[in-house]
């Protein structure tokens, strides 16, 4: 369910040390050392080959105090650790558990029955997810038949967006919880921006969080700077660019050779988060995609994630992945895969449509590509 990842942890005093200290008459001095390595985050990303992210004491308390003012924890929250101590999302929102002063409820690893298990025995009022763990715990709640699960009061999720049905199916279960998206990497010592997305009275920003211009994501943390950085070639509009950032957040370098390597990563004081998007009027970041993972297809840049996106709005549609392939015309050609709900019915070019209503086929997803918009290249993708 994870990337692999470990840390390595730095003692700063040795326990031979505060023995001879204690026998002293002075005092033991303090030590601080903000901008030193706290821990070494392995993490592979999307570059494939694990990257040891160093991560100072500053990131960590800066972080920490954020999603305390930002997702509201406090003294009085019971929090599930659903995601490993060895994830930057599962460590970052313990350390913050830690400085409100709340109760950490530990379980050996996630499964949907030993979470709810835990929820109702210890009152569990907080947790974090992401998708595959929110899917898994509505599923079980299906199954169960927990119609309601009244204790829990903040759900933060990472690790990619929910889906609209991923966001109802938790309003219903987890009905008096507020819900937020965090927008984050390891890089950055977890979350860049929050969004909250299930509250009454903010349904016009989840109508906003979907839309073919890419994903929505929220507002930076009060702590964060993000900017786009365009080249002088990009006349895009609205103005796209490389998503950067800067701040106390942002790591000290990638671990190599017994080393902190500082100068790959960061560029004049700013972090390339390796995304591409945009930011609105309003200061919402908008995602589009990864740099490498754009496809070039004839001259025109095409994110998969948008075209994803787009895909799995449809209702017949469960999941999309798009990807490009070589061609001697276009450069790329773009294809998509497509999983369908079970309810509903795949028609190829040679089937005879029943006109049910609950039917898919190459032509109706071209179509509903077509009305949300999408470029016209995006738009003639192969789909299987």
């Amino acid at each position: 369910m994870f990337s692999v990842h470990h840390f390595i942890f730095f003692p700063v005093v040795s326990l031979d040390h505060i023995k001879r200290s204690s026998r002293g008459s002075t005092a033991m001095e303090p030590v601080s050392a903000p901008r030193d390595v706290a821990l070494i985050c392995f993490t592979s990303g999307t570059t494939g080959r694990p990257k040891g992210v160093a991560i100072s004491h500053t990131s960590l308390i800066v972080q920490s105090l954020a999603k305390i003012a930002l997702v509201g924890y406090g003294e009085d929250d019971v929090y599930l650790h659903t995601a490993p101590l060895c994830h930057i999302g599962g460590i970052s929102s313990c350390l913050a558990i830690l400085m409100a002063g709340g109760c950490h409820v530990l379980i050996p690893k996630f499964d949907a029955k030993s979470a709810f298990k835990a929820i109702q025995e210890h009152r569990v009022t907080c947790f974090i997810t992401v998708p595959a763990i929110m899917a898994d715990l509505l599923y079980y709640a299906r199954k169960d038949k927990i119609s309601e699960c009244k204790t829990v009061t903040k759900i933060l999720n990472g690790g990619g967006g929910l889906s609209d049905e991923l966001i109802n199916g938790a309003y219903r279960v987890f009905i008096h919880a507020a819900t937020f998206s965090a927008y984050g990497m390891t890089e950055a010592c977890s979350s860049l921006t929050f969004m909250p997305i299930n509250k009454p009275e903010l349904e016009e920003t989840n109508k906003l969080s979907n839309q073919s211009e890419g994903v929505c994501v929220g507002k930076p943390a009060p702590h964060v700077e993000i900017r786009i950085g365009r080249d002088g070639s990009n006349s895009s509009s609205p103005p796209m660019g490389k998503i950067l950032t800067r701040g106390l957040h942002t790591m000290v370098g990638y671990w190599g050779n017994n080393t902190v390597d500082t100068l790959e990563p960061v560029r004049n004081g700013w972090l390339d988060t390796g995304d591409t998007g945009w930011i609105d009027r309003t200061g919402n970041l908008w995602l589009m995609g990864r740099h490498k993972g754009r496809i070039k297809s004839g001259g025109e840049n095409v994110y998969p994630e948008e075209v994803e996106l787009v895909l799995s709005q449809h209702s017949g549609v469960a999941k999309a992945v798009v990807f490009g392939v070589p061609d001697s015309r276009l450069g790329e050609k773009i294809v998509a895969c497509v999983s369908i709900r079970d309810d509903w019915r795949w028609v190829d070019a040679r089937a005879e449509h029943q006109g049910e209503g609950k039917e898919v086929s190459t032509q109706i997803l071209h179509e509903h590509c077509r009305i949300k918009n999408l470029s016209r290249l995006a738009i003639l993708i192969t789909i299987y």
